[in-house]
């Protein structure tokens, strides 16, 4: 396997960079090999979506037994604090919307709107879980149909 496509999966199951990061690397190592562009989108959006599952569980889970640990505990607090801010601005702006705010919100493709920070913005409003993934998956793939048709479109003026 070429470092590129690597990479390229490595990128789109962290957060921050997920599939806005990811999917464009994985393009052009299928342009560069000659892998049909429909399989590597649909490897890199599939494993932006399976990111939703593993949150979840992580913080259903895992999350607990990680906050005995001082470190981590702090790191979450802090970084908690900071999100709680946006979850409160977010949901006094668009809980009318419900749902549609949440697939809107995942598919802006900027980083820090994606499948990580949807997740965890259902859980923090306790949102239906059903209704929380239905939704970020749809704003995963919308957000991977930007990025395709402009990283394509970018691409083709190379």
């Amino acid at each position: 396997m070429d470092l590129r496509l690597l990479y390229a999966i490595i990128l789109t199951i962290m957060p921050v960079t997920e599939l806005r990061a990811g999917l464009p690397l994985a393009l052009v190592y299928a342009r560069d090999v000659g892998i049909p562009v429909w399989l590597i989108f649909s490897m890199i959006l599939l494993l932006n979506i399976l990111v939703i599952f593993f949150v979840f569980y992580f913080l259903d889970n895992l999350h607990r037994i990680f906050l005995r640990i001082k470190i981590y505990k702090k790191i979450f607090e802090k970084y908690l604090e900071k999100f709680q801010r946006k979850v409160d601005k977010f949901e006094g702006k668009y809980s009318a919307l419900g749902f549609l705010a949440l697939v809107a919100f995942v598919a802006v493709p900027l980083p820090g709107t994606g499948a990580w920070t949807g997740v965890l913005l259902s859980w923090l409003l306790d949102l239906d879980r059903k209704k929380s993934i239905l939704a970020i998956s749809t704003g995963v793939v919308l957000a991977g149909v930007f990025i395709l048709l402009g990283t394509l479109a970018f691409l083709s003026l190379f």
